[in-house]
């Protein structure tokens, strides 16, 4: 056996996913010599609660991100003095295989690359990387196999899911070889236990048990699996994490069996339920193995041994679940026969939770990797960007060459479908930036009387790019507005309650902000859309045109009412620091807190102009010398700041990037 391996500052992904905050929760509390930094995005499946053991520990940090960020694993890796890194993040659920496997590409395979390569680049201070595998990539074992698949059985997976996750072995090993690169891989069978999220079978059952609902089983129930107790799994970790040796492959599993149909009887006689009326046989998947069987002696060899009766782990299981049974709030698409869940960073969930986060981060620094000029660093980065000669797209340009991030402006028109895969095939990027749109020359009122013109790009153009961009397994960074919403009753001016993201919009008085919220309701469907909510953007440009503070110190008369807006100096790198991590969904993304027409011109004139003077008129006023009402809101700004604590409020970030920059009255 080899000599015990002692790590020093250990990198987990995916630790608020279920067998991993299991492992991290154990470890920490085990080892407070050992520095434990965790890296997870925060998918539909993790739940920051998992992790509320460790929270408090010293040992422990916690950081909100994506593997796929080469930027930010590199930079981690070398501020954090990793030598040793424990890979769990990934895409699990074989369901969700069948129906979206480019994404489970993306994550398993090409997540773990970037981990690999960044080992290799830090020059020999990995010590140990554990890659986390499944008894999937060996695919079925015969019915009649009394001997089960040993770690040198070949890798025959079956599924999109266990392909991604031999895709990955097969990196493992070559980085292995090619690198030296101290490798270990894990294969393990079936894990459950508390804090599952409810798209697998067993925390399933339990929960629709506990609904009063059927229990919907795949096939005719014959299918055999077998089922290991998270603590017992989380205690094989940490065998081989001191035990294993470099270049070793280790089982984890059990040789006791079940049926599916055994589960769902077992769970009705913990409910007292007559399994005949509840278990439901419904369409299988597409393919769906018979039977997995491990031989686990290796892992034997190395002193671990399963330790929880089925009997007693699954009521344990199941009493977690009837104390906690809204640990993942709604979680009805998940109990589905066949479920699909849009495989997105999920929300942070419960008050609890968010205020978890807010701690985790406050007490983190920004994780991005800086670029010295004239760097000879490769990066894994590459942008294609749509709308060059636009004010956003422009200083998009701008922030990459400042951060040494590749980048291309698109060719191809958003309508034309042939020319957006044009240009994805020659750029080959890896995410792409939508700041390509009509909003009118020289403002909103254009789309008035040119209504083909602005569908053709703000809805059909941008529904176009998102569809090809999915097809070709990309995020697309869309610049949408918050022009789309109003004060309202329940939102009323002057109160602070912000629209949220999951709001309706309520604003149609402008064509424009009618096609900005049609395509936003559809973008819905795309999951690989980040929609940012930017609302009369500023810029310390104050020669430019498009920029709110241009535009309203040369009027004689404005408004003045309070709305939300946004600081383009401070978010738009912000919305590249988004790329990097892979956020999707909608945002509103703009400076928390609001500031009126007023204040706004009173910093005008205190910072540039002491002379300026201007006066106001109403909104009845202003509809006769326009043609489009326009927008008048506050957005609630919580989200992003939860993911950007160092956020300034509106008016901080005015000052800061705008006046203070361009002052030409001496302070006092």
């Amino acid at each position: 056996m080899a000599t015990p391996y002692t790590p020093k500052s250990i990198l987990i992904t995916g630790a608020a996913g279920f067998i991993a905050s299991h492992v991290t929760n154990r470890i920490v509390r085990n080892y407070p010599d050992y520095k434990i930094v965790v890296l997870d995005k925060l998918d539909y499946c993790s739940n920051l609660k998992n992790l509320l053991p460790a929270s408090s520990s010293p040992n422990f940090k916690f950081v909100k991100g994506d593997i796929a960020s080469a930027d930010l694993v590199n930079y981690l890796l070398v501020t954090e003095n990793i030598d040793t890194i424990m890979h769990f993040a990934a895409q699990t659920h074989v369901d969700n295989s069948f129906g979206n496997s480019f994404e489970f590409t993306k994550n398993n395979i090409y997540g773990t690359h970037v981990l690999l390569e960044a080992c290799k680049v830090t020059g020999g201070q990995i010590r140990r990387f554990i890659h986390v595998s499944t008894d999937e990539v060996y695919g079925e074992t015969d019915e009649d196999a009394v001997v089960g698949n040993h770690e040198a059985s070949q890798l025959l997976p079956t599924n999109p899911y266990s392909a991604t996750k031999a895709g990955a072995e097969m990196l493992v090993m070559a980085y292995g070889r090619s690198y030296g690169l101290p490798v270990i891989t894990t294969r393990g069978n079936n894990v459950y236990g508390p804090n599952q999220f409810p798209e697998k079978l067993i925390p399933k059952f339990i929960l629709l048990a506990l609904r009063g609902k059927p229990l919907p089983i795949h096939g005719d129930g014959s299918n055999v699996r077998s089922y290991l107790y998270c603590e017992d799994v989380a205690e094989a970790f940490e065998v081989i994490l001191h035990r294993g040796e470099v270049g070793h492959v280790y089982n984890i599993g059990t040789k006791r069996e079940r049926t599916v149909t055994d589960v769902a009887k077992d769970v009705c006689n913990l409910f007292n339920l007559e399994a005949d009326k509840v278990i439901q046989y419904v369409d299988n998947r597409p393919f769906n193995d018979q039977r997995y069987f491990l031989d686990d002696e290796k892992l034997k060899g190395l002193g671990w041994s399963e330790r929880t009766r089925w009997e007693e782990g699954l009521r344990k299981t199941m009493e977690w679940y009837v104390a906690n049974s809204d640990y993942w709030g709604d979680v009805s698409g998940a109990l589905l026969p066949h479920p699909r869940t849009l495989m997105m960073p999920g929300s942070e969930g419960s008050e609890e939770v968010k205020g978890m986060l807010n701690l985790f981060t406050n007490n983190q620094t920004k994780m991005v990797t800086p670029t010295s000029k004239g760097s000879s660093k490769t990066h894994s980065l590459k942008f294609l960007i749509y709308g060059r000669t636009g004010w956003i797209g422009g200083l998009l340009g701008k922030i990459c060459e400042k951060q040494g991030i590749p980048y291309e402006y698109g060719k191809g028109r958003l309508e034309e479908r042939s020319s957006i895969v044009l240009d994805i095939q020659s750029v080959k990027p890896t995410h792409v930036f939508n700041a390509a749109g009509v909003t009118g020359r020289p403002n909103v009122d254009w789309c008035e009387s040119h209504k083909p013109e602005t569908i053709r790009t703000n809805v059909a153009g941008t529904l176009t790019l998102a569809d090809v961009c999915r097809e070709h397994g990309l995020l697309v960074m869309n610049y949408a507005t918050g022009c789309i919403f109003e004060y309202d009753a329940n939102h009323p001016e002057g109160s602070g309650i912000g629209f949220k993201e999951e709001d309706t919009p309520n604003f149609t008085g402008s064509f424009y902000s009618k096609t900005k919220a049609m395509v936003e309701e559809l973008l819905k469907e795309y999951e690989n859309v980040c929609t940012l909510r930017v609302r009369m953007p500023i810029s310390s440009d104050l020669n430019n045109p498009r920029n709110f503070i241009t535009k309203i110190s040369r009027y004689d008369k404005v408004v003045n009412i309070p709305n939300s807006m946004t600081v383009l100096d401070e978010l738009l790198p912000i919305s590249v620091e988004m790329a990097k991590r892979n956020l999707r969904g909608i945002w509103n993304f703009t400076n928390p807190g609001v500031v009126s027409h007023n204040e706004i011109l009173e910093m005008y004139k205190k910072y540039m102009d002491p002379s300026y003077k201007w006066s106001n008129f109403t909104l009845e006023e202003q509809a006769k010398v326009i043609v489009a009402p326009r927008s008048n809101n506050e957005m609630d700004a919580t989200k992003l700041s939860r993911e950007f604590p160092e956020l300034l409020s509106i008016k901080d970030s005015l000052i800061k990037y705008v006046f203070e920059p361009n002052r030409k009255v001496p302070a006092n």
